[in-house]
């Protein structure tokens, strides 16, 4: 059951506007479960599991989300006035694309905005002077995960091949000087169902535990930053076991 107190502080972050679009989601699906669950250290969860299970088909990432560039993606650049300029450019493997009168520009890691504002610069070194430029995702690459929480750089980022849990948070630029890396959770749907776990960076790192692999869609949130409560009471209430979990409705 959950607890007045849960309940008081929801209604009371929710009615000041503290939850985020992407917050008021997250605690839509796991409040029940997540408070039932802080009672003892393994509540409902199991424990080694044969397997964590592969997510369901990939959906659609929320249209908030900033998406960040990565290889293989094709972007559409358009240099407003000169269209000798403007057309579609693939994403190298280096994260580069090939620009006429610049060269290799890397972009990977970019949102489209701050590319628009990279080639902008390029642009402006040449004889073109004050060029206007737009960059729009014609095709995105399909894997890619939200990294939040007390990371450097929170955003939607590609990912390669059976890429890792370490190697998604590299992506966000690692964890702040604020973080609690022992406390690090993926949340994914399996089989229709909401699940979750913990993982232990510090563990991971010195080879105690196991790296586990991240699979597109997943949502990893570091614990830690003070100003994102809302995230860390989700946090606290999960237990810390490198298992996934159901999360009842």
């Amino acid at each position: 059951m959950r607890s007045r107190r849960f309940d008081k502080y929801l209604s009371t972050i929710v009615a000041k506007g503290r939850l985020t679009n992407f917050s008021r989601l997250v605690f839509g699906l796991l409040a029940v479960a997540l408070v039932s669950a802080c009672a003892t250290k393994g509540g409902r969860i199991p424990y080694s599991p044969a397997n964590f299970g592969a997510p369901d088909a990939l959906a659609v990432l929320p249209a908030t989300e900033a998406y960040r560039i990565g290889p293989s993606d094709i972007l559409a650049v358009n240099v407003f006035g000169v269209p000798e300029y403007s057309n579609d450019f693939l994403v190298d493997s280096l994260g580069r694309i090939q620009l006429p009168l610049v060269g290799n520009l890397p972009l990977t890691g970019r949102t489209p905005d701050e590319a628009a504002q990279d080639i902008t610069a390029a642009l402006d070194k040449t004889f073109l002077r004050n060029p206007r430029v737009q960059v729009q995702i014609k095709v995105a690459a399909s894997q890619r995960v939200t990294v939040d929480g007390s990371v450097g750089a929170p955003g939607v980022y590609p990912i390669g091949t059976n890429p890792t849990l370490l190697q998604a948070v590299a992506l966000a630029k690692g964890t702040t000087d604020g973080a609690n890396p022992r406390r690090t959770v993926i949340f994914r749907t399996i089989n229709g169902q909401r699940m979750a776990a913990a993982f232990d960076l510090t563990d991971i790192r010195r080879g105690i535990s196991k790296d586990p692999e991240v699979f597109a869609n997943d949502i990893i949130v570091v614990d830690g930053n003070a100003n994102l409560k809302t995230w860390q009471l989700i946090l606290q209430t999960i237990p810390l076991t490198a298992v996934f979990a159901q999360l009842a409705l």
